[in-house]
């Protein structure tokens, strides 16, 4: 009599690769993505008096505090742009890079219930916190399409309409790149030492210091500006300023520099988080 033969799409075994999922598996896995990306939102905004407009409400306060002490108070200068225009551009990416960086850094220390007694690919939830947080990012950069619009209407600031407008959303992928890249990264080493926790947070505020969020490229020394271009982000900031608002330092070669830096962080990182995914769970 013949034999049949089983078959199946995916078998799950103890075995861990460097590539462990493909396309198809990642794509039966969507309904879970935007399961994920829902609950995130519940988890941060349900039940609080404001709700989802902390969205907004967080970087306003923060943009108002940064006029009041690094322009006012301190006396930076911020170029040919507004005040209020050149911080919030650079805020809501500031917020957009941290959070996803703070947020999938903790993949493992955050989940380990779910990932020691369900099976996905555990890809999928550093891709929702991305997620989460693009979609915080797109509601702010409404807001601040909105401060652009009105300072062009009432304060005289020229509208900048040219060929350049088409890399903004580049500056956009590779900030979320390199903050996907280094939450994957670090998420392997905090599952295992638990005070790489400190060192994030300890980080990030110190990157923030040698990324032109609270000043422009111009008005940093010739002499220490190579300091601030090593960080990757730095580009990319002053590419985002300049696709939309026409002021900033940047240089062709840079750009490149930021897209390579990003493109084998994110490689790298993924092949280092899938190839030790299973094996974090019982250190956990």
């Amino acid at each position: 009599m013949p034999t049949t033969k089983n078959t199946w799409d995916w078998q799950i075994d103890n075995r861990t690769s460097f590539w462990s999922h493909s396309f198809k598996e990642l794509w039966a896995y969507r309904h879970l993505l935007a399961g994920l990306v829902r609950r995130h939102f519940l988890l941060h905004y349900q039940q609080t008096i404001l709700g989802p407009v902390w969205i907004l409400f967080q970087p306003i306060m923060t943009l108002a505090t940064y006029v009041l002490v690094f322009n006012k108070l301190v006396g930076i200068s911020t170029g040919g742009l507004p005040p209020v225009v050149f911080y919030a551009s650079g805020i809501i990416l500031w917020n957009f890079f941290s959070e996803s960086f703070t947020g999938t850094s903790s993949t493992f220390r955050e989940n380990a219930q779910i990932f020691s007694k369900v099976y996905f690919p555990r890809i999928i939830m550093p891709m929702a916190v991305l997620s989460t947080q693009f979609l915080r990012f797109l509601m702010q950069l409404l807001m601040f399409l909105l401060v652009i619009l009105y300072f062009s209407l009432f304060a005289g600031m020229p509208v900048h309409l040219s060929e350049e407008l088409i890399m903004f959303p580049v500056a956009i992928i590779l900030i979320g790149a390199i903050g996907l890249g280094m939450g994957l990264l670090l998420s392997v080493l905090t599952a295992k030492y638990r005070d790489m926790n400190n060192l994030v947070a300890l980080g990030v505020r110190l990157l923030m210091f040698v990324t032109p969020v609270i000043y422009p490229m111009a008005v940093i020394n010739e002499k220490v500006r190579w300091i601030v271009l090593l960080n990757p982000l730095t580009p990319l900031f002053e590419l985002f300023r300049f696709s939309l608002l026409g002021e900033g330092y940047v240089t062709p070669l840079q750009i490149l520099y930021s897209f390579v830096f990003a493109a084998l962080l994110l490689l790298g990182a993924t092949l280092l988080f899938n190839k030790q995914g299973d094996k974090l769970i019982d250190i956990v």
